[in-house]
């Protein structure tokens, strides 16, 4: 998650380059972790989208990407990749980068945002050539395995906002048919689903998915089978008041930690 003290953001990733000892270690505590994730994980995403100014130096714009995915060398993060998104599928989504990261809790994930490294990337590298920034976090509703989605891998992220006054129970009706979905779509690797629990920086959006597909030939693929992806949504339709998508490609150069 992305986290500020004084304002209300994100967080970021970046420096990759580990002693021999430490990648050693890290790769260890992965592979208990994977080992016993059934019965101890509850993965936390943290999902954060930028709005870089149309007049941003690229070399600046790099400098963002390269600062947040540096964040992987900090001990709280299990998974971390940056970098611009594909497209959006929103009227009313204009972000052009996109943040991913995974860890074993929210206490990680707070660890994470307060580090120093995680500030001083967004203070130098993000805050300096944004112009919107949103955020949201969610307990996954399944440990996903890898943890860390492949180079090449698609990955589609949905922002639900809820209608005014929409029953309590609509919420588990709508977070049901995301579930559902990767039994009725094939090409779907894994996916999460779960309602945010940073409201300050997700502009109104309270529930989120994300589902990986080896690639974008098979996300789009996915896309194509239109009966039932309008059957699903014209189950949850009607609780909506807003839906942003995003598609985003994890970069070849990731410095995403893998399994």
């Amino acid at each position: 998650m992305l986290c500020f003290k004084a304002r209300p953001l994100f967080s970021s990733p970046f420096p990759l380059t580990y002693s021999s000892a430490k990648y050693l270690k890290r790769r260890l505590t992965f592979s208990t972790k994977t080992s016993i994730s059934s019965i101890t994980m509850s993965i936390i995403e943290h999902v954060v989208l930028f709005k870089v100014k149309d007049d941003t130096e690229q070399a600046k714009v790099n400098a963002m990407v390269n600062g947040l995915n540096s964040l992987v060398s900090l001990d709280p993060v299990l998974h971390i990749t940056a970098g611009p998104v594909l497209r959006t599928r929103s009227p009313i989504s204009n972000f052009t980068h996109m943040l991913h990261s995974r860890y074993k809790s929210k206490e990680d994930l707070s660890a994470y945002s307060a580090h120093p490294d995680h500030l001083r990337v967004v203070k130098e590298n993000v805050l300096p050539i944004c112009d919107d920034v949103m955020a949201v976090d969610w307990v996954a509703d399944n440990d996903p395995a890898p943890l860390s989605p492949l180079p090449s891998s698609a990955i589609k992220l949905t922002f639900m906002k809820l209608k005014e006054n929409v029953p309590s129970e609509a919420q588990g009706e709508i977070l049901g048919v995301i579930k559902g979905i990767k039994e009725g779509i094939s090409g779907i690797q894994q996916i999460t689903c779960g309602e945010n629990f940073s409201p300050a920086r997700a502009k109104g959006f309270s529930l989120a998915s994300i589902a990986v597909f080896t690639g974008v030939e098979e996300m789009e693929a996915a896309e194509g089978n239109e009966e039932f992806v309008n059957l699903q949504k014209q189950k949850v339709r009607d609780y909506l008041d807003g839906v942003i998508v995003v598609d985003y490609v994890v970069p070849s150069s990731s410095s995403s930690s893998s399994l």
